[in-house]
C-alpha cells in the first residue's frame, strides 16, 4: 500500500506513514464483519429480564367457584395466565446471549475493517493527540479539522485523561485505545482518525 498522509490537529499535512497491507489492504470479508458485530451486540445484552410464571404469583391458592353449575368455565386458581395479575405463559426468563469467536475470525474481521476504512477514503492520521488542559473546544476543533464527520472514532495510543474527558461532551465523538478498538466502533462511525503512535503499535501487534 502506497504511504498515507499524516496531518496535524489543525487538518495540514505534516508527513507520510508506510502501512501495512496485511492490515490497511486485506480484502474486506463482509460475511465476517456481519459475524463480528453480531457477536459484539448480542454479547453487549445482559440477560436480565425475567417474568413470573403462575407458580411464582402471589396468591391463586384458592378455587375461584366450583368445578360445576355455576354457568361459569371451569377454574383451578385465579392466577393463570389468562387472568388479570395471573403468571405469564413461556415469558423470558435470565439467559447468557454471549457468542464467542475464535482470534483468527476476530483479526480477519478486524483486519476488513480496517481495510474498508481505506477504501471508502475514511481513515485519517494525526501526528499527534494530545491537549495540554482539560479543554473540550481544542478536540472539537480538531475534529471538524481533521473529520468533519457526524460520527468519528479516535484511536489514542494510551489512555490520556485530558483527551478522553475532553471529547466527552462532543456529540457522535468516542474515544478508544489501540488494544481496545473493536470492529462495531470501527465500522459505526463515519471518519476514523488514528494517532500515529497507535496506528504504528496496530501494526506491531499484528503484523508479524
Amino acid at each position: 500500500m502506497p504511504n498515507m498522509k499524516v496531518v496535524d490537529i489543525a487538518g495540514k499535512e505534516v508527513g507520510e506513514i508506510a502501512l501495512s497491507d496485511v492490515i490497511f489492504g486485506a480484502e474486506v470479508n463482509a460475511a465476517v464483519l456481519h459475524t463480528a458485530v453480531r457477536a459484539y451486540l448480542m454479547n453487549q445484552r445482559q440477560g436480565t429480564q425475567s417474568t413470573l410464571t403462575r407458580s411464582e404469583v402471589s396468591g391463586g391458592g384458592k378455587k375461584p367457584w366450583k368445578q360445576k353449575g355455576t354457568g361459569h368455565a371451569r377454574q383451578g386458581s385465579t392466577r393463570s395466565p389468562q387472568w388479570t395479575h395471573g403468571g405469564i405463559a413461556l415469558g423470558p426468563k435470565p439467559r447468557s446471549y454471549r457468542v464467542s469467536m475464535n482470534k483468527k475470525v476476530k483479526r480477519i474481521a478486524l483486519f476488513s475493517a480496517f481495510s474498508s476504512k481505506v477504501n471508502a477514503n475514511e481513515l485519517v492520521i494525526v501526528d499527534s493527540i494530545a491537549t495540554e488542559t482539560y479543554s473540550t473546544k481544542t478536540m472539537a476543533n480538531m475534529v471538524n479539522a481533521v473529520s468533519g464527520a457526524k460520527k468519528t472514532l479516535i484511536v489514542l495510543p494510551a489512555v490520556d485523561e485530558k483527551v478522553v474527558k475532553s471529547c466527552a461532551n462532543i456529540p457522535g465523538v468516542k474515544t478508544t485505545v489501540y488494544n481496545s478498538i473493536n470492529v462495531y466502533d470501527i465500522l459505526n462511525c463515519d471518519k476514523l482518525v488514528l494517532a500515529k503512535d497507535a496506528a504504528e503499535k496496530i501494526q506491531e501487534v499484528y503484523v508479524k
